[in-house]
Order: C-alpha cells, then sequence, then structure tokens
C-alpha cells in the first residue's frame, strides 16, 4: 500500500458533503478518490462540486473499484449496519457514521463481517480526535479534578422539517441515536468505563413519531454518572461540565468544535462563583473531521494503533437501548 489510503464515499448525504468530505481532502494521508450516489448525475455534480476524481451512479460499483482502500459510510441509520457489511465483504476498510446500527443486537451482525474481512472498522466519533476533548480526558486522569464523580451535558439544534432523515422514526431517526450518542460516548470516554444501568424520560413528536426531548441518568461504577438533555426541537446550545471533588472543566463547544477559529476548556476551582478563578485554555483551530480521516488512515496504514474498535460502538449502543427501554417502561434499566 501507498503512503496514503485512498477513499471512497457512499453517499452524497449532507453532513458528508457540508463537512467531513472537504475536511478528509485536506488530509495528510488521505485521499478521496470517489464518491457514489444511487443517481449517477447526482454523484458527478457533488464529484465536480468537490474535486473528486470518480463518481459512480450506485454503491456497488464503487465497492467493486479496486484502487479504493477504505469507504466512509454517511447513509441514514438504518443503512449503516447492511452497506458496512457490504463494504467489508468487498475488502475495503470502513469508517461509518454514528450511530454505528439502530440497536446493539443490530451492531453484532457487524463482528462476523470484520472478522472475515480481516478489515478495519470504526465509528466516526470525531469528538474522540479533537485536542479539547483529549486534554479534559489527561487532565482527569492527572487528578486536577480530584475524584471526578459528574459529568453533565446538553446538546440541542431545532430541526422540524418532515423531510429530514432525522425526523423519520422508521429509518432511525430521533434525538438520542442522533445526538444523544455523543452524551454517552463522551462519558464513557472521561470515565474510562463502563456504566451498569440507565433510566430516560423521553417525549416523541406527536407527528414524526422520533423522540424530540430526552434526558437521562446514567449510573457508572462507584457511585459516578452522566445526566444529559438532548433534544431536536429547542434553541441549538451544547456544553459539558465534568464535576470533579476539587474542580471543575467546561467545555465550552464540545460536538461541533469550529474548524476555522479556537476553541476553550475552563477549569475552575470553586473557590469564587463569580467566575473570578476560571482558567481558560485555548486549542488553535483545528478541523477534527480532518484529523479523524487522517487518523484511520494511519491505522489502515499500521502507523497508529486503533484505541475505538467495533466492541466500543457496541458498548455505547447498549447504553443507548437501556434509555430507550428506560423511556418505554418508565424505570431504570441494566445497560
Amino acid at each position: 500500500m501507498s503512503a496514503t489510503v485512498n477513499w471512497g464515499i457512499i453517499s452524497t448525504a449532507n453532513i458528508g458533503v457540508a463537512k467531513v468530505i472537504p475536511a478528509m481532502m485536506r488530509g495528510s494521508v488521505s485521499r478521496v478518490t470517489a464518491i457514489a450516489s444511487r443517481d449517477l448525475a447526482t454523484a458527478e455534480a457533488t464529484a465536480s462540486k468537490l474535486g473528486i476524481a470518480k463518481a459512480y451512479g450506485s454503491y456497488e460499483e464503487l465497492l467493486a473499484d479496486p484502487e479504493i482502500d477504505a469507504i466512509y459510510n454517511p447513509l441514514p441509520n438504518h443503512l449503516h449496519v447492511p452497506w458496512t457489511i457490504k463494504a467489508l465483504e468487498a475488502g475495503k476498510h470502513v469508517l461509518c457514521e454514528k450511530p454505528i446500527a439502530i440497536t446493539a443486537n443490530e451492531a453484532k451482525a457487524l463482528i462476523a463481517a470484520r472478522h472475515a474481512s480481516g478489515k478495519l472498522l470504526a465509528e466516526a466519533f470525531m469528538v474522540r480526535f479533537h485536542p479539547q476533548w483529549q486534554r479534559a480526558r489527561d487532565r482527569v486522569r492527572a487528578g486536577e479534578l480530584g475524584d471526578v464523580r459528574a459529568i453533565q451535558t446538553a446538546f440541542c439544534y431545532f430541526n422540524n422539517d418532515p423531510e429530514n432523515v432525522r425526523n423519520k422514526a422508521d429509518i432511525g431517526g430521533g434525538g438520542l441515536l442522533d445526538i444523544g450518542c455523543y452524551a454517552v460516548a463522551t462519558a464513557r470516554y472521561i470515565f474510562d468505563a463502563e456504566p451498569s444501568r440507565a433510566v430516560g424520560l423521553i417525549e416523541h413528536d406527536p407527528t414524526f413519531g422520533t423522540d424530540r426531548l430526552s434526558s437521562g441518568i446514567v449510573a457508572f461504577p462507584d457511585h459516578r454518572r452522566l445526566t444529559f438533555t438532548c433534544s431536536t426541537q429547542l434553541v441549538p446550545y451544547q456544553r459539558v461540565q465534568i464535576l470533579g471533588t476539587k474542580g471543575r472543566l467546561e467545555i465550552e463547544i464540545p460536538f461541533n468544535a469550529p474548524p476555522d477559529r479556537p476553541c476553550r476548556i475552563l477549569f475552575d476551582d470553586g473557590t469564587d462563583l463569580t467566575g473570578g478563578k476560571i482558567a481558560v485554555e485555548t486549542f488553535p483551530a483545528v478541523d477534527q473531521y480532518t484529523l479523524q480521516g487522517d487518523a484511520f488512515s494511519r491505522m489502515i496504514l499500521g502507523t497508529e494503533t486503533q484505541e475505538f474498535r467495533l466492541e466500543d460502538a457496541i458498548a455505547n449502543m447498549r447504553v443507548l437501548d437501556a434509555l430507550t427501554r428506560s423511556g418505554a417502561t418508565g424505570g431504570w434499566e441494566i445497560v
């Protein structure tokens, strides 16, 4: 294999076209060389717009291209597992958008496909490649916050478009799978542990049938906990608070970190409730999608170790499953 990885994109989904693909194309070891759509004209127009060499009118054609090393799968949630399996069977490494499946049981089907292919597979939680999250975890591990006992997360946006895939219940739409997954994944990342039980309070849109307002408590070992609220129909907002016995760490823009301006995390020892003692740590502008793409490319090239494997994605899905069950039963559910 060459010193770069040739990527193919299945789907002209907006998240890929607007954010991920341009970012990956700026990578040092990632080359986006092909894109596919179910409509050839759409694929050709997108390829022309982004400067991609090849356009295909079907996903199957792209998967058959022997020059493609890896696939990025940003299809709607219900197509993550089937097309990831097809890509693995075609001998491609796969970076699949989150959530990797609609349920943990569905995600388990990927285990055999990955094993049979011998290829790498990862869930695309780009935030874990941003320096602000890596620094936050380092500071927690160094004991700067004391004993970290609680994480509070808010993640909201407003989207009431009936044609948007996030508002279609039958294909895995809704806030918990779309953005609640970030709250769970980042809490597991910071606590470096798996939770035991969860309780969720979920409100569904009366027209779409999707969860539009979800709140939850996720219990981790040693009495640690995540509390979160996510919504697809509230004012856009996101914030993470990591609370320890000696300090509080706030991640100002935790999930949609802007690629064109610096990001900040704030440390507060609590001695001045007006905020006079808050210390700010600033990170230069980076594109977390570029970092994610290059990191996965280096894993393929064998120059970087894969930290978050398929098993991590399945573990995250188990928590989301428990929260969904709790929303129906009204009680605590075992993860």
